[in-house]
């Protein structure tokens, strides 16, 4: 987990397994309300192989790539990448959640249909100027 020690403020280890895979999430202090619903937590996933990949078939193999995906909701993806090394996937993690913090990524157009309050108030949490 030390490659997650020095996280932005706001994010978090959600979960971290034995094979390399992580789940950092986005201030699950403040999405627990009204205001911030739980279903709508920043969440990225750090996987090897496909994210959709059904567990027991096709395994991952040592060949296989990484991905990192950045979910504002369960079907809202801000952001997915591919990249052929672990080390690559968690810089790219890393920078991703930096660049979240800051209010530097447009999750906006990450929606089909804005929720303007919502993004809003997302914004003044990361200091986003939407």
């Amino acid at each position: 987990m030390a490659e997650f020690a020095d996280l932005p403020d706001g994010w978090v280890v959600w979960s971290d397994e034995n094979d390399g895979r992580y789940v950092l999430a986005y201030r699950p202090d403040v999405f627990d309300a009204d205001s911030f619903p739980a279903v709508c937590l920043p969440t990225l996933y750090l996987t090897h192989g496909r994210r959709s990949r059904r567990p027991g078939r096709n395994p991952t193999t040592p060949d296989d790539d990484w991905y990192v995906t950045v979910y504002l909701e369960p079907d809202v993806v801000l952001e997915q990448c591919r990249l052929d090394t672990r080390e690559a996937a968690v810089d790219r993690a890393r920078s991703l959640v930096r660049r979240f913090a800051d209010g530097e990524l447009d999750y906006r157009s990450a929606y089909q249909v804005p929720r303007e309050r919502y993004l809003d108030q997302l914004d003044e949490l990361t200091g986003g100027d939407g």
